[in-house]
């Protein structure tokens, strides 16, 4: 069974950092473009960070550029997502997901991904 599982998330306060990890199971990360988004209360879901799959091409929301940053572990089928400098408008669930289908070399931040993971929590507050 194809399964991501992020995990790292949780209460922060603000200029706090956390580290979001995204698990695969059942398939290895290597073959995959991997984006991390993000969905607030009301919001519609936004894409964060994308990796390709050869971790040469990385990609970021305008609003987290110099504060996230994305990285892959192949041999330990993982994906990273540091964010530091939290701010509380960076509270939201957040989700990896992964891609086949996306050339190699190459990642996006449109929610067109086909394995999803069950998000977690983040909030950022005092």
């Amino acid at each position: 069974q194809l399964q991501l599982v992020e995990s790292g998330g949780g209460l922060v306060q603000p200029g706090g950092s956390l580290r979001l990890s995204c698990a695969a199971s059942g398939f290895t990360l290597d073959s995959y473009a991997i984006g991390w988004f993000r969905q607030a209360p009301g919001k519609e879901r936004e894409g964060v960070s994308c990796i390709s799959s050869s971790g040469d091409r990385i990609k970021y929301l305008d609003s987290v550029k110099g504060r996230f940053t994305i990285s892959r572990d192949n041999v330990k089928n993982t994906v990273y997502l540091q964010m530091n400098g939290l701010k509380p408008e960076d509270t939201a669930v957040y989700y990896c997901a992964a891609d086949p289908f996306t050339v190699r070399g190459m990642c996006h931040l449109d929610t067109a991904y086909l394995y999803w993971g069950q998000g977690t929590q983040v909030t950022v507050s005092l």
